[in-house]
C-alpha cells in the first residue's frame, strides 16, 4: 500500500460519502478529499418526503450520524480525517494529468485537485418536462434539500390550498402523501396507464383505490402539457388533453437521469441508459476513476441487462466497493441489482424484487404467476391484509419476482422473496421454509410460504387459477361463465362485486350440486374473499365430475376493479 495516497470524491450525498469513509477505514495515511457542490453532506434523501409531511421536525435529523452528530465538514475531519469541501463544484477532469478542476462558489477562485484515484458520486438530475412555464414560481422538484426546505415551509405556513403532482412513482406518490397531511388538496398526474410502475397493473390499482380513499384525485393515461401562470407565479397546469387544473404549487417527480456529464466530457464511457459504465469492481473505463451511485450504470442480476438503479441502499454498497478497491485494487466486486424497492402509502405500503410480470415476459421468460391474499398475522392480533403476485420460471419453478401491497407488513415479505431471488431458489426450496413464528408476527403458515404452496398446486396442475383481470374480460364479452362466490350470507350482504355472481356458502354446496350448470364442461369460476374456500371448493366440484373449474386467485381482497359494495 503507497503512502499518502490521494484520493478524491467527487459527490457528497450516499455514495461518495461512504466511499471515502470506507477508504480511510482501510488506509490511515491517504489523503482524502470530498467535493460537495452543496452546502449539506450525507443528506438522507429518502427521507426529504417525511420531512414534508411533519413525521420528524428537526431538520439536521436529514444529516446526522446513528448518534446524532451533523455529518458537517468539521465533523469530517475531526471524525474521519477527511477534508469535506462543500459549496465547492466539480467542473473537469484531467484524465492526462489525473487532476479536477474545481470552483469555490463563494469566492469563485478555482483550483486544481491532482488525484491517484478518482471516485464519482455525481448523482442524478430529475427529468424535466419540456413544457411552456417552466419557469413559473410554484414549480419544483424534491432532489435536494432546498427542495425539501421549500416543500416544509410550504406545509408549514398552510398558504397552498391545491397542488399536482407530476408523476406517479415512488417519490411522486410520497410527495403525495407528505401534502396531503398539510391540508393541501392534491392531484396525481400520471402518463402511463397506472401508478406505481414497479408493479403489476393489477396490484398497482389496489394502490390507486387506496391513495383515492385518502381524498387525492388520481388522474392516469394523460401528461402534462403546460404550467400555467400569471404575473410570474403558477395558477395552474394543462394537461395533454386540454383538461386545465388550478394549483398554485406543481412538483414534478418523473424521475431522474444519472448526472454523468463530466463523465462524458472526459471520455469515460457510458452505457444506454446514459450512465457511467463500471466493471464489478465500480471501476469505469479508466483504470484510476471508479463511480457509484445514481450517477452508474449496473446489470439486473436476472437478464442481465445494464440498469439504472437511483436507490439510496445501492449507492451505499456501491460506495463501499468503489472505496475500498479506490485503496487496495480490485479486491471486492459489487454484482448488480435485483431492483428491490419499498414505499408507504399513506395506510399502504408496496413493495417490489426481481422482475414483475410484464419485465419478465419482455424479457422473454415463460413465466406463471400467483396471486395470494392473506393475513400478514392471526386476526386476533389484529392481522393485516396482504395482497401478493409471484413470478416464476415454468420451466424450472425458479422464482424471478415477487410484488406485495397492503397495509399489512409488507417490508418483510419483500425481503424474504429478494433473498431467494438472490439465492436462485426455486419454489420446491421455500415451501417448507423455516422461518420465525409467534402470532404477533406471523401466521402459523406464513404469507410467504402460502404463496409459494399457492404456486406449488398451481404448478402441479391442482390450482386452476383465474385472474381478476380474465374474469373481468369474460364477463364484458358475455362469454358463458358461472360466478360461484362461497362465502357466507352475511358477508354476501356486506360486500359483492356484482358481476352476477351466484351465492351458494361453502358448508352447503355439496348438498346443492344440483343449483350448478348440468354440463360438467362448463365453465366455473370459485371464489371467497381470498379464495381459500373457493379452491376447496373447486375441488369439490372436481371431484364430483366438473371439468372446467377455476379459483379466481386473491378473491375479492384482490379484486382490482370498483364492486357493487
Amino acid at each position: 500500500m503507497s503512502k499518502n495516497k490521494k484520493i478524491i470524491v467527487i459527490g457528497g450525498s450516499a455514495a461518495g460519502p461512504k466511499a471515502a469513509a470506507k477508504a480511510r477505514r482501510l488506509d490511515e495515511r491517504a489523503d482524502i478529499t470530498l467535493v460537495q457542490k452543496g452546502k449539506d453532506l450525507s443528506m438522507a434523501s429518502c427521507g426529504y418526503p417525511y420531512y414534508v409531511g411533519g413525521f420528524f421536525d428537526d431538520r439536521n435529523m436529514l444529516l446526522c450520524t446513528p448518534t446524532g452528530v451533523v455529518r458537517d465538514p468539521v465533523y469530517y475531519m475531526n471524525a474521519k480525517n477527511i477534508r469535506a469541501r462543500t459549496n465547492t463544484e466539480a467542473l473537469a477532469i484531467d484524465r492526462a494529468a489525473k487532476a479536477v478542476r474545481v470552483r469555490d462558489l463563494a469566492s469563485g477562485q478555482e483550483e486544481t485537485l491532482p488525484y491517484d484515484r478518482l471516485i464519482l458520486a455525481t448523482g442524478a438530475l430529475p427529468n424535466i418536462p419540456p413544457v411552456p412555464g417552466g419557469d413559473l414560481k410554484g414549480i419544483t422538484t424534491l432532489q435536494g434539500m432546498e427542495d425539501a426546505d421549500f416543500l416544509r415551509r410550504v406545509r408549514d405556513e398552510k398558504t397552498i390550498k391545491k397542488a399536482v403532482v407530476i408523476g406517479g412513482g415512488l417519490i411522486g406518490i410520497e410527495t403525495c402523501e407528505a401534502l396531503q397531511l398539510a391540508g393541501i388538496e392534491i392531484t396525481v398526474i400520471e402518463l402511463l396507464p397506472q401508478l406505481l410502475t414497479f408493479l403489476d397493473w393489477e396490484l398497482a390499482e389496489l394502490v390507486e383505490a387506496h391513495v383515492r380513499s385518502k381524498g387525492v384525485n388520481v388522474i392516469t393515461g394523460n401528461g402534462l402539457a403546460a404550467f400555467l401562470g400569471q404575473d410570474g407565479k403558477l395558477t395552474g397546469v394543462k394537461l395533454s388533453n386540454g383538461t386545465e387544473l388550478p394549483c398554485e404549487l406543481a412538483v414534478l417527480a418523473v424521475g431522474v437521469k444519472p448526472n454523468s456529464r463530466m463523465a462524458r466530457e472526459a471520455g469515460l464511457a457510458l452505457g444506454p441508459k446514459g450512465g457511467i459504465l463500471v466493471n464489478e469492481f465500480m471501476q469505469t473505463s479508466d483504470p484510476d476513476i471508479y463511480a457509484a451511485g445514481d450517477c452508474i450504470e449496473i446489470p439486473h442480476r436476472i437478464t442481465g441487462r445494464s440498469n439504472h438503479a437511483p436507490y439510496g441502499d445501492l449507492a451505499n454498497l456501491e460506495g463501499r466497493v468503489a472505496g475500498e478497491n479506490a485503496v487496495l485494487g480490485n479486491v471486492v466486486s459489487f454484482p448488480g441489482t435485483i431492483q428491490t424497492g419499498i414505499c408507504k402509502i399513506f395506510d399502504f405500503k408496496a413493495g417490489t424484487t426481481g422482475l414483475n410480470e410484464r419485465s419478465a415476459r419482455e424479457a422473454g421468460r415463460d413465466v406463471d404467476t400467483v396471486i395470494n391474499a392473506s393475513l400478514d398475522k392471526p386476526g386476533f392480533m389484529n392481522g393485516k391484509l396482504l395482497v401478493s403476485k409471484l413470478v416464476v420460471d415454468r420451466a424450472n419453478g425458479r422464482i424471478l419476482g415477487a410484488q406485495v401491497v397492503g397495509p399489512g407488513d409488507v417490508s418483510r415479505q419483500v425481503a424474504e422473496w429478494a433473498m431467494a431471488v438472490l439465492g436462485k431458489l426455486g419454489v420446491e426450496d421455500v415451501v417448507n421454509a423455516d422461518l420465525p413464528y409467534a402470532p404477533p408476527f406471523s401466521l402459523a403458515i406464513d404469507h410467504f410460504i402460502a404463496t409459494a404452496h399457492l404456486m406449488q398446486n398451481k404448478l402441479k396442475g391442482r390450482l386452476k387459477g383465474i385472474s381478476a383481470m380474465e374474469v373481468k374480460r369474460k364477463v364484458e364479452a358475455g362469454e358463458p361463465l358461472f360466478l360461484l362466490d362461497v362465502r357466507g350470507p352475511d358477508e354476501f350482504e356486506a360486500m359483492r362485486l356484482g358481476i352476477g355472481e351466484r351465492l351458494i356458502p361453502l358448508g352447503a354446496l355439496r348438498k346443492r350440486l344440483a343449483e350448478l350448470p348440468q354440463d360438467k364442461n362448463a365453465e366455473i369460476v370459485c371464489f371467497c374473499k381470498i379464495s381459500l374456500r373457493g379452491y376447496e371448493a373447486a375441488l369439490v366440484l372436481e371431484a364430483n365430475g366438473w371439468k372446467n373449474v377455476k379459483v379466481m386467485e386473491g378473491g375479492i381482497a384482490a379484486w382490482p376493479f370498483p364492486r357493487e359494495r
